[in-house]
């Protein structure tokens, strides 16, 4: 191998190497744990991809467990970030959180859903963090009893 190709080489590998910028949802999920870890809160899951779908956040607040849905956007354009969390979201998430709590052993334990919303603009400014506490009961054929 030569210089000139060894030298490719190397700048492909430094290059690989590079962490990838996050998406604007990965910065939102990280925002948002952030923010509620300062509220007192443990985070003790994040990104919990199962096969129906994922959790953005699982935390505990006091002796609760809490499913936590981060909606970012950068404006209101298309509505509120908290809007995206409709019905069939609330359906979603109340199945995943059902099989999270089953898994881990924890379907003695009181369970909420909070959402988090936020708003990042793309001028540099901080984002605006909405936390909504028990901001839907569970829906659907899961429901969870507390």
């Amino acid at each position: 191998m030569n210089l000139v190709q060894w030298l490719t080489e190397r700048v492909r590998w430094l290059a690989a190497q590079r962490p990838q910028p996050k998406t604007l949802g990965q910065r939102g999920e990280a925002a948002a744990a952030r923010f509620l870890e300062k509220k007192g809160y443990v985070i003790v899951a994040r990104s919990n991809r199962m096969r129906h779908g994922e959790l953005d956040l699982v935390a505990v607040d006091q002796r609760t467990v809490v499913f936590v849905e981060v909606k970012t956007r950068r404006s209101h354009d298309a509505g509120h970030p908290a809007d995206a969390v409709d019905e069939d979201k609330q359906r979603r998430l109340t199945h995943l959180a059902l099989i999270y709590l089953k898994r881990h052993h924890l379907l003695e334990c009181p369970a909420r859903f909070d959402v988090v919303a936020i708003t990042w603009p793309d001028d540099g400014c901080e984002p605006v963090i909405e936390h909504y506490v028990n901001a839907f009961s569970a829906v659907g054929q899961w429901q969870l009893f507390s």
